[in-house]
């Protein structure tokens, strides 16, 4: 936008005009970036499932499957029809709960059948042994998005929004059959477990430091914890073989589970599930009940409608067959030719990144060959697999039944494919994102990178683009991912994605020093919407200045660097309008950074960037150099 300086805001010169004209729709939180590529993706699959659809040709079994879900979410006749009834024999399950020991006898099933109950447990790689699998139990979810809203600073906030969460819930229990007394009683029972739930279990910024989740427990001291629970006979019910141990991913919950769940907590806890199961089941019911089960994460999110029918169906349909629906995705629409430009690039970062940490002034030589190591055995994945898991082989969707069960039917087996998985090997040549998922990531336990095909998209990647635009976009998106193998969670797992303490101590000291200092940098900034918590995204700025250092490394080998391009595709890249309660939600939920700082604060920590446009000091997108950050 020409009346906004670009050395004032990046963000706004590149991507002012647009955001002035842009309409957020009415049924989605926010536009622009990688929503909308997100949404081209959605429109070239959803024409080709409903042209499958119609002509009743498939390319495999799988895609048939994903179809005939499809088409069932889309049949609103018959989801209304229905109405509440496919969800009344798990609430009547719930209801009819008589104590604790009455739970017992069914706790497994309870696990099984996803029901809501005061712990959840789950199998994920063990992050000190990442080639092996790991028992891990955690806290239940608040209704709020984060433990931030329970504290006595947010109070008027909280009620406000607890506010709106009963009269959502009362809403939905009109349906279900109990008496205005009971549904009314249901509610405040609810919400009085919740406030419980809220004093015992992580904040998103604890949870954002994930190499602190392995705390592994005996089998034992896990099971005592639990009591009155019959935890061990649970496990013996749900595993060929009782584990060892468990990791405790929350300690303080499970130390203090006694004061959530106790005799005298019991019907709080029963109504509780009640509660939720009746509001988890909304989305596969009634157009009626969609809509009411939906009306508190809109509030939160500023969104208007609910999506369509056919989003819906997309949404749900790409799901459940990911893989499948990844996997056309890819041999459909991604090139070879782009494919191989792309993986070429990585390539040329992964060896400059390796160059750079060699002479990082951060670590000495001991740590600098660790962390070289790391960068040689580092995989990477790019476009999509060529295979798929073989849980889809299980998944049926049976054409007489309704949706609501179909769903809990997936749900299942893929809890049982999961907990079958517990003493069997890591395969670490699995994906984490499928093809058409417009993302990527770095993998911790497999020390690999993904670039799902989704992504491989102007702005971030065109073969048509200058090498200098692409540098800007995919591949500071590159490096981004790289350097998550080196952020603060990284920082603490080795070349073969095990924790592990890797580095000297006085190099530690000096990265947990840097790691301070970016903190600092983002600490405290206020924005129209709220103020930056730098401590929740302190890994996603770390990554974002080390993708930006290691691709304008590149940029000074290359006779044709553009830097100008490179500085405005990267703020393209970060091009987004979003509704204001979204953005506020976001600041207390999300890893990353909004939108406008992560186009803005990365470029001024780089000569180039004031070089490029003759930044000084009397604009606003200075800092001295004696602040400006880079650690890799």
């Amino acid at each position: 936008m020409e009346n906004i300086r670009i050395q004032d805001d990046l963000f706004g010169h590149v991507n002012g005009e647009w955001i002035a004209n842009a309409v957020i729709p009415d049924d989605r939180p926010a536009t622009g970036g990688f929503a909308n590529l997100s949404d081209d993706v959605e429109k070239l699959l959803t024409a080709d499932l409903q042209r499958m659809i119609g002509s009743d040709t498939y390319p495999d079994g799988y895609l048939r499957m994903a179809c005939r879900l499809f088409s069932l979410v889309s049949d609103t006749k018959r989801r209304n029809s229905e109405g509440f009834r496919p969800v009344m024999s798990d609430l009547k399950k719930i209801r009819s709960l008589t104590g604790i020991s009455h739970l017992n006898r069914q706790l497994s099933e309870f696990v099984l059948s996803g029901l809501p109950l005061p712990f959840s447990v789950y199998v994920e790689e063990d992050m000190k042994d990442s080639g092996k699998r790991c028992l891990y139990i955690s806290g239940p979810s608040t209704i709020l998005p984060d433990t931030a809203y329970y504290a006595e600073e947010m109070k008027e906030q909280h009620d406000a929004m607890i506010g709106l969460w009963k009269t959502m819930a009362l809403s939905v229990l009109k349906h279900a059959r109990i008496s205005d007394e009971e549904r009314t009683q249901y509610v405040d029972d609810a919400v009085s477990f919740d406030a419980i739930i809220a004093t015992l279990v992580k904040s998103n910024e604890e949870w954002s430091e994930y190499t602190k989740s392995y705390n592994p427990k005996s089998t034992r001291t896990v099971g005592t914890l639990l009591r009155p629970l019959k935890f061990r006979k649970m496990l013996e019910e749900l595993f060929e073989t009782v584990p060892e141990k468990i990791s405790a991913a929350d300690p303080r919950f499970l130390q203090n589970f006694s004061s959530l769940f106790n005799e005298e907590t019991f019907e709080l806890y029963k109504h509780w599930a009640y509660v939720n199961t009746a509001l988890n089941s909304t989305p596969y019911l009634s157009e009626k009940l969609r809509e009411a089960g939906g009306t508190f994460r809109r509030a939160l999110t500023g969104v208007k409608t609910m999506p369509s029918v056919q989003r819906f169906a997309y949404n749900i349909a790409t799901d459940v067959f990911s893989g499948p629906i990844g996997l056309y995705y890819g041999r459909t629409y991604f090139g070879e030719e782009a494919k191989k430009d792309v993986v070429e690039m990585v390539n040329e970062i992964i060896a400059t990144y390796k160059k750079r940490v060699l002479v990082s002034p951060v670590l000495s030589p001991e740590t600098r060959e660790k962390a070289a190591r790391k960068l040689d055995t580092m995989k990477v994945k790019m476009g999509f697999p060529d295979s798929i898991d073989k849980i889809y082989d299980r998944i049926i969707i049976g054409e007489e039944e309704s949706l609501y069960s179909a769903m809990k039917s997936v749900s299942r087996i893929r809890r049982q494919d999961s907990f079958s998985k517990l003493f069997v090997p890591v395969d670490k040549n699995e994906w984490v994102m499928d093809g058409h998922i417009v993302n990527a990531c770095y993998n911790p336990t497999a020390n690999d990178i993904t670039f799902p095909a989704g992504i491989l998209q102007a702005p971030f990647y065109s073969i048509k683009q200058s090498r200098s635009a692409n540098l800007g976009g995919i591949g500071a998106v590159i490096g981004h991912e790289i350097s998550h193998a080196f952020d603060n969670n990284g920082a603490n797992i080795d070349e073969n994605g095990n924790l592990n303490n890797w580095w000297t101590k006085a190099d530690f000291k000096r990265f947990e020093k840097s790691t301070k200092a970016m903190i600092k940098q983002f600490e405290g900034i206020e924005l129209p919407w709220g103020k930056v918590n730098a401590a929740l995204i302190v890994s996603e700025n770390i990554a974002d200045n080390g993708g930006m250092a290691v691709t304008l490394d590149i940029m000074s080998g290359m006779a044709d660097a553009d830097y100008e391009e490179y500085f405005k595709n990267w703020a393209r890249v970060w091009c987004q309008k979003a509704k204001d309660e979204y953005k506020a939600l976001l600041l207390n939920v999300d890893v990353h950074g909004p939108a406008v700082l992560r186009a803005n604060m990365p470029p001024r920590n780089f000569e180039e960037w004031y070089r490029t446009f003759g930044v000084t000091s009397k604009d606003k997108m200075y800092i001295a150099p004696s602040r400006r950050l880079c650690i890799w």
